[in-house]
């Protein structure tokens, strides 16, 4: 009953959307699949992803493909802030385009400085035109930390020469809804490491409007996309953890669906690089993996056209979707369990985050480790 319910809601606002204009006139995603060589089963084979994805019911497969098939009522303001534009690459993927990016790259990006051609004066004036045209309708999404406080003049941007923090400011004042891209908008990031000599802060700092984080470095497109298509769904913001991460998409461990959990569970772990474990796809906690403490769908969500991602390719996680994981989690080949110094790891569940030394998830899987190894070594 509930779900025909949403069904009805979810029809109803979607059918409310496809009466707005068009940003883009003579085009439409169904010609840009079409122009890309992306059959219609394909495209449904995606939504049906998708929808799995944002752990919805199969029955909602058609409305994930309306909604991305309305994406081009959406005005999309994109910010760059102190960072590399490696959210931006991940999304865009221009040298191999997947249904994602392309329907990115189909949203109206009224303002993006990685891909717009504008630049100077008029790239300042069509990021004013953007805001103030779409004043409560437009999507803000945010890259990079920004610098704080007496330190706001360390970004200093545009021919007005105002400061990145005053952007994100002013942008964020009038949009329907807010996303940190990358862990660098969402927690600050390496900007943000100590020292942190700019005082970079995360957008969530310097804006009192709700805003969703999407971290990682990068987070993959279909994290960022996603939450786009469940905000024309649902218009209103997921469910979010103790970090206001979507819980979708960062609701459980990299360790419990990372295909050497088998091994992890044995006691098989590489010892050091290019070993035999290591040949063996062994587990690699022992050489620095932050799995076990690490919330993000990497590992059944990969990278690359869902072809790859680091512990697959032979390192362990760094756990860059976590809060001051450039100081926290390192030295990044060496086990967390071994460190005397405070760090932060989150429990049982990605709502519940301690802070303590030598926490007691920490303990617990060295001497899984350790024990696991010895039993290896008897048998």
């Amino acid at each position: 009953m509930e779900e025909s319910k949403l069904i009805s809601t979810i029809t109803e606002r979607l059918d409310s959307l496809s009466n707005f204009p068009k940003m883009k006139e003579n085009k439409s995603i169904s010609a840009l699949m079409q122009e890309n060589g992306i059959s219609r089963r394909d495209f449904m084979k995606w939504a049906a992803g998708m929808t799995a994805m944002l752990s919805l019911p199969s029955a909602f497969t058609p409305l994930m493909a309306q909604a991305a098939e309305l994406t081009d009522r959406l005005p999309v303001v994109w910010l760059h802030m102190a960072e590399c534009t490696g959210c931006s690459e991940s999304l865009l993927r221009s040298d191999a385009p997947t249904i994602d990016s392309l329907i990115f790259d189909y949203i109206s990006l009224e303002y993006h400085e990685t891909v717009m051609a504008a630049a100077g004066w008029q790239a300042e004036h069509n990021l004013e035109e953007a805001i103030a045209k779409y004043k409560g309708k437009y999507i803000l999404m945010v890259e990079g930390g920004i610098p704080a406080g007496s330190s706001e003049f360390y970004l200093t941007v545009g021919p007005h020469g105002k400061k990145g923090a005053e952007h994100a400011r002013e942008a964020a004042e009038n949009a329907a809804a807010i996303f940190a891209i990358g862990t660098c908008s969402s927690f600050g990031g390496v900007q943000a490491a100590n020292p942190n000599p700019t005082n970079a802060k995360p957008l969530s700092q310097i804006t009192s409007k709700p805003v969703i984080n999407v971290p990682g470095c990068p987070p993959s497109e279909k994290n960022i996309v996603g939450n786009v298509l469940h905000y024309i769904l649902f218009g209103t913001l997921p469910s979010l953890d103790a970090y206001s991460r979507p819980k979708w998409a960062y609701g459980i461990r990299i360790h419990d669906l990372c295909e050497r959990r088998g091994h992890f569970d044995a006691g098989e772990f590489v010892q050091q690089f290019g070993d035999e474990g290591a040949k063996k796809g062994y587990c690699l906690y022992k050489v620095g993996c932050k799995g076990p403490y690490t919330f993000n769908n990497c590992s059944r969500e990969k990278f690359n056209q869902h072809t790859s991602w680091p512990v697959q390719a032979g390192h362990g996680c760094i756990g860059c979707s976590e809060p001051s994981f450039w100081d926290n989690m390192g030295p990044f080949e060496e086990p967390l369990g071994d460190k005397l110094y405070e760090s932060i790891c989150a429990d049982a569940t990605a709502d519940k985050v301690g802070v303590a030394i030598l926490t007691v998830t920490a303990v617990g899987i060295a001497a899984h480790a350790a024990i696991g190894a010895v039993k290896k070594d008897k048998n």
